[in-house]
């Protein structure tokens, strides 16, 4: 029996709620098994007052056994920017090439990290010029999806956001099936 993909989502207090729980159950809806990561193990509060469980804490956290990284937006994305831990998990996905989708303010977390130069990404509007200081190449648009990287600006674009980011998930299972195929 293939084992089930795994998602990993990365979080902090002040979380928007939305831009967590859509991606969180629309992942679990597609079979897929869904860790959350914060600074540390528990309870995170998001913006809210909506309380999650974070199974793990970003020290733990890793891309490998993971499919795809998962940065809500709210105030939680510029908490972490500020943590090693996360910007280090951030530059290990980006230098795996697995799939990253950041929606609203979640960019701020992966420009701290350092990995936009150069990168087409979207994300809501008041984080435009930071994130073009950073070298991203901002586009207004619901969603942009420039290699392994998926960006989304606000809750509203949350269902193109999560078919785009299932789409990489998809394209990247089919080429993994496609390369143990011919392997054989």
């Amino acid at each position: 029996m293939k084992p089930a993909m795994r998602a990993l989502i990365a979080t902090a207090n002040g979380f928007e709620e939305s831009e967590l729980l859509v991606p969180y159950y629309r992942l679990l809806e597609e079979g897929l098994e869904v860790d959350i990561a914060a600074l540390r193990r528990g309870t995170v509060v998001g913006k809210h007052g909506y309380r999650i469980r974070a199974n793990l804490s970003l020290l733990e956290a890793s891309p490998e056994g993971y499919e795809l990284l998962v940065v809500p937006g709210g105030k939680a994305a510029q908490a972490l920017a500020t943590h090693a831990a996360a910007l280090a998990l951030v530059k290990r996905y980006f230098d795996t090439g697995k799939p990253v989708a950041a929606i609203c303010h979640g960019p701020q977390l992966l420009a701290a990290a350092g990995v936009l130069k150069g990168r087409k990404l979207t994300a809501h509007v008041s984080a435009a010029a930071e994130l073009r200081k950073a070298g991203a190449l901002y586009e207004d648009r619901e969603v942009v999806v420039d290699g392994n990287l998926v960006t989304a600006r606000r809750p509203g674009d949350l269902p193109a956001f999560m078919r785009a980011a299932l789409g990489l998930l998809r394209a990247r299972a089919s080429d993994a099936a496609d390369l143990a195929a011919a392997a054989v």
